[in-house]
C-alpha cells in the first residue's frame, strides 16, 4: 500500500521558493529548506528530487506566477502606456520598500546559475523571450487601438522593454540615487510614442 503525503506538495513548494528568492541556490542548505518547508529530507526527495531539482520547481514556479501578473498588469489597464508605467514604476517601488529587496527570483537566477549551468541558462532566456511576447502582444494592441504609432517595431520594442526591465530590476538591488532612477524609468517609456 503506497503511503498518502502528509503535506501539501504546493505548499511545501512555495516556502521553498520563497528561502531560494531569499538567499540563492547555493546559499540555501538542505537544513534551511527542511526547516522552512516543515518537512524531512526523504519527504523532499521523494516529492521533489535532490536540491537542484526542487529548485528548479520553484523557478517554473515563481515564473508562472511572475509572467501571469505582468500579463494582468497590460491587461487591466485601458493605456498600454499605463500599463508599463505600472510595471516599471512597480519595479522601482519595490526595490526602494523597507522590506527586503529580493528582485526577481528568474532574474537572481540567470545571474547566479545561467553563466554555468545551461539547464538554467536555458529556463531563464525561456522566462525573458515569453516576457517579450507578453510584451509584444500589448504594443500590438496598442497599435491597433491607434495608442501607439505605426511605424512602431513592435517585436524589437517588446525586447527592448525586457532588457529594460532585466537592468531595472538588477540596478535596484543597490537601490541607486531616486532621481537617476526615476529619469531612466521616464527615458524607457517615451519608446512607447
Amino acid at each position: 500500500m503506497v503511503r498518502q503525503r502528509e503535506f501539501d506538495v504546493d505548499i511545501a513548494l512555495d516556502a521553498a521558493m520563497q528561502i531560494y528568492w531569499e538567499k540563492g541556490f547555493e546559499a540555501t542548505s538542505l537544513s534551511d529548506l527542511t526547516s522552512r518547508m516543515g518537512i524531512q529530507r526523504p519527504s523532499i526527495y521523494s516529492a521533489f528530487g535532490d536540491k537542484k531539482e526542487l529548485f528548479e520547481a520553484a523557478l517554473r514556479k515563481y515564473t508562472t506566477y511572475h509572467s501571469s501578473n505582468v500579463r494582468a498588469k497590460l491587461q487591466n489597464r485601458l493605456s498600454i502606456k499605463e500599463g508599463f508605467r505600472t510595471i516599471f514604476e512597480g519595479i522601482v517601488e519595490e526595490g526602494y520598500s523597507e522590506s527586503c529587496n529580493r528582485g526577481c527570483f528568474c532574474i537572481n537566477t540567470m545571474v547566479e546559475l545561467a553563466p554555468h549551468d545551461e539547464k538554467f541558462e536555458i529556463l531563464t532566456r525561456e522566462h525573458q523571450m515569453y516576457l517579450s511576447a507578453i510584451f509584444q502582444e500589448a504594443i500590438e494592441r496598442g497599435l491597433r487601438s491607434g495608442e501607439l504609432e505605426t511605424e512602431m517595431n513592435a517585436k524589437a520594442l517588446a525586447q527592448t522593454l525586457v532588457v529594460s526591465l532585466i537592468g531595472l530590476t538588477v540596478m535596484m538591488k543597490s537601490r541607486p540615487e531616486r532621481s537617476f532612477i526615476n529619469n531612466s524609468v521616464e527615458i524607457i517609456l517615451t519608446l512607447l510614442k
